[in-house]
């Protein structure tokens, strides 16, 4: 495996299931740190902020930059500043997209004809989910953080926010603008926020549809890990091959 500047690492089902690490994984970035390099960790979770996932990464024996956490909630709160500036938003999500809108000017309000965002939310309700519909059909962009159907913990795939932003997208007629991976918009933002060259960045993760596709559609090189969501078995019979394909981050050092 070649050598990057940039290592793009994907969260859940890459460094950790749940609350159990995947400890290759984690001997792989005390293995960069010890040459100097800071990856870059990049999640569709919503939910948490930086400082959590930070906290989380800390319990499990890896000390992480702040300013290299980049969530799909922090993409969705830089888009919308740049591209719905000054407007209200709505919301369905928890603290990591709340907080993430907050700290990046964004106003949040209880229903809004302008901007709806959603992200996962483990106490969702009919009601929230009834005034997603009514703000949609009333106008509002349909942005989403992320199109995940299911994510790895340490109980087996549970259901993610992609499956609760297509019952919103079945009920109003509305596609949803994904913000998080396959999309590269976070990867975009690393790239120019810390002025990357496209080949010097690479994205790992454990899911092909997810972390691979993001690195596909960036642009840059993959490397699929047999640790979630797809399996190794399966990415071979993908049109569009990783990188590289390893069974864990071991084999890469």
């Amino acid at each position: 495996m070649k050598t990057y500047k940039a290592y793009c690492i994907d969260l859940d089902g890459t460094v950790y299931r749940g609350k159990e690490p995947i400890l290759e994984t984690v001997q792989f970035v005390h293995h960069l740190q010890q040459q100097g390099i800071e990856p870059f960790f990049v999640t569709n979770n919503a939910s948490q902020t930086p400082d959590q996932v930070k906290e989380k990464l800390n319990g499990l024996g890896i000390d992480a930059k702040r300013s290299h956490i980049m969530t799909s909630a922090m993409a969705a709160a830089k888009y919308i500043v740049k591209n719905y500036p000054n407007v209200a938003v709505s919301m369905i999500g928890e603290r990591g997209l709340r907080e993430a809108l907050l700290e990046n000017g964004v106003k949040i309000v209880e229903s809004s004809q302008d901007v709806f965002v959603m992200g996962i939310d483990r106490n969702i309700s009919y009601e929230k989910l009834a005034q997603a519909c009514l703000d949609i059909r009333k106008g509002a962009v349909f942005i989403s953080t992320n199109s995940d159907r299911a994510f790895p913990n340490e109980r087996g795939l549970m259901p993610g926010n992609g499956a609760f932003t297509a019952l919103v997208q079945t009920s109003t007629g509305v596609d949803p603008i994904f913000i998080g991976k396959p999309q590269g918009l976070m990867l975009e933002i690393i790239q120019l926020e810390h002025q990357f060259a496209k080949e010097d960045m690479v994205m790992i993760g454990d899911n092909y549809d997810t972390d691979i596709l993001a690195g596909i559609h960036f642009g840059i090189d993959t490397i699929h890990v047999n640790t979630g969501v797809t399996s190794t078995e399966e990415v071979l019979t993908k049109s569009i091959s990783p990188t590289v394909t390893l069974e864990n981050l071991l084999e890469g050092i």
